[in-house]
């Protein structure tokens, strides 16, 4: 019963990614003028920190890598899927802040992962007994 709920919880993990990546992916392309030339991404750099938070957030509540796995590639499947060119010729996903979110974002997932948690210790020294 207990791995059944485990489960569950890391299923509901990968949907929340996914939907952060579904919500994200269409709300990463607003920007604010600051001059005639300039443009600053705003959104895309928010995007990119709740991407670290939610990822970062499921790996400690989960208490391990797992949770923060889960919802990292949830978030990394729909973004690569948006980010390819469809036959009508139209990106999701365009310019600086497109770049911004997906590049960002996977740096955000990847750093969210490392600082999650680790249960039970090195599995290189599990079988030696030096833990």
């Amino acid at each position: 019963m207990e791995s059944a709920m485990a489960g569950m919880a890391y299923g509901m993990l990968f949907v929340l990614g996914a939907v952060v990546g579904l919500v994200g992916a269409f709300n990463q392309a607003w920007t604010i003028q600051l001059g005639p030339l300039s443009e600053v991404p705003v959104a895309a750099c928010l995007w990119v920190i709740v991407v670290f938070a939610v990822t970062f957030a499921a790996g400690r509540m989960m208490r391990g890598k797992m949770g923060a796995a889960s919802v990292g590639l949830g978030w990394l499947i729909v973004s690569m899927a948006l980010s390819l060119q469809p036959s009508a010729g139209d990106f999701v996903f365009s310019g600086t802040a497109g770049l911004i979110y997906l590049y960002g974002g996977m740096g955000a997932v990847v750093v969210a992962f490392l600082c999650s948690p680790s249960t039970g210790g090195s599995w290189l020294l599990r079988g030696s007994g030096i833990q």
